[in-house]
């Protein structure tokens, strides 16, 4: 059994543990709620973007943009979304896995790849070409910069480089439950479940092709931008659960040791009386 100054230090080490994860739990908690909010207000926004689009392409069936409809060029880019931290539990793991899946089941076409993300970056550059990496991004995510990149590749699926752009990454459902995701960027396709009402009572100048040029863009930077709000929203949830249950862990093993301490103090006193008993019987005689 181990000697009572161990167990104290062991007790103190798990418990300088355990306010750590706390404080973290309680850190990802803030971050979360400010996250969840971002999103929540960017729905509305984006849903009727996307159900505008929608409606007026299937209004133009004859419409035509280098940004739409199906290509056929050598190569496609996959954009992985991963974090720049970790203690996140799976969160960065899942999608790693995910992004190898996917480059071994299209080993026979030339994919590029691109992480967002230096946890994804580190890990998937070891067995595969990185073509860039944004993971800068997360150190102040906003809408200008967002687009800013999107813009890069958008000229570059536009000039015949790429036939398709997707992009994997944890889409958030709750703070303990995030989804693998891959949603295809370019070329834009229509989702029939997006639709918005009474678009009859739009009036469009100066006329439905040129709106659609302007908007189709737009809607994937929105897109990639809704995307990485998403994965930062449930990076937080995934670090908030983990840190919770690391808590939890802390705080039972700490249990534990003070048990073990308190039955080790236990028998060193009985151990202690003994000798002394011992001692004064050998005294008598």
């Amino acid at each position: 059994m181990a000697n009572l100054k161990e167990i104290r230090s062991r007790i103190s080490s798990v418990s300088s543990t355990m306010q750590i994860t706390q404080a973290m739990k309680m850190v990802s908690a803030a971050k979360l709620k400010k996250a969840q909010s971002v999103i929540v207000s960017m729905r509305p926004y984006s849903e009727n973007l996307f159900g505008v689009i929608t409606d007026i392409l299937k209004t133009m069936p004859g419409f035509s943009s280098p940004l739409v409809g199906e290509k056929s060029h050598p190569k496609r880019l996959l954009i992985s979304i991963t974090s720049n931290r970790g203690l996140c539990g799976g969160f960065n793991s899942n999608i790693i896995k995910a992004t190898k899946n996917y480059l071994y089941d299209n080993g026979d076409r030339e994919v590029d790849l691109v992480t967002i993300g230096k946890k994804g970056n580190d890990i998937l550059s070891k067995s595969f070409t990185i073509a860039n990496d944004h993971s800068n991004l997360f150190e102040n995510l906003d809408y200008k910069l967002t687009s800013e990149i999107a813009d890069k590749y958008i000229s570059r699926f536009v000039s015949g480089e790429y036939d398709k752009i997707e992009i994997i990454y944890n889409k958030f459902k709750n703070a303990a439950t995030q989804i693998i995701s891959i949603d295809t960027l370019l070329p834009y396709r229509i989702n029939d479940s997006e639709k918005i009402e009474n678009l009859s009572d739009y009036i469009y100048e100066p006329n439905k092709s040129k709106i659609l040029d302007d908007l189709i863009p737009k809607g994937i930077k929105i897109m990639l931008y809704k995307a990485l709000r998403e994965s930062f929203a449930s990076e937080h949830g995934a670090r908030m659960t983990a840190m919770h249950k690391a808590t939890d862990n802390a705080a039972e093993l700490a249990d534990q040791l003070k048990l073990t301490y308190n039955k080790a103090r236990q028998a060193s006193i009985t151990n202690e009386i003994l000798e002394i008993v011992g001692g004064a019987e050998a005294l008598k005689k």
